[in-house]
């Protein structure tokens, strides 16, 4: 490999998916937020020592949904994650533009 190979995260997006607003390279992005809001999610959970079992209680969700979440199988609303660190993580969920 030379130098005139390598290539930043950006370019190597624009190169194999496009440029922001082709469809191709806005589901990339859009699967890379689901995937980090379940990382997240299931970073906190650990942190908190809470199983994805008592999770589900506390949400009222099904370890199947949770875990979904957690590894990006399932699309996130932003009422899932809200009553997931609200009801389930005694935390709260902050959004910034």
């Amino acid at each position: 490999m030379n130098k005139n190979d390598i290539m930043t995260l950006e370019e190597f997006k624009e190169k194999h998916y496009g440029i922001r607003g082709v469809p191709k390279r806005d589901e990339l992005e859009a699967g890379y937020e689901n995937f980090k809001m379940g990382v997240i999610l299931q970073q906190a959970r650990i942190k908190k020592g809470i199983a994805q079992e008592e999770l589900t209680i506390k949400v009222g969700a099904s370890k199947s949904y949770i875990s979904n979440i957690e590894n990006n199988v399932e699309e996130v609303r932003i009422s899932a994650p809200h009553k997931i660190i609200e009801a389930g993580l005694g935390g709260q969920l902050e959004l910034a533009i």
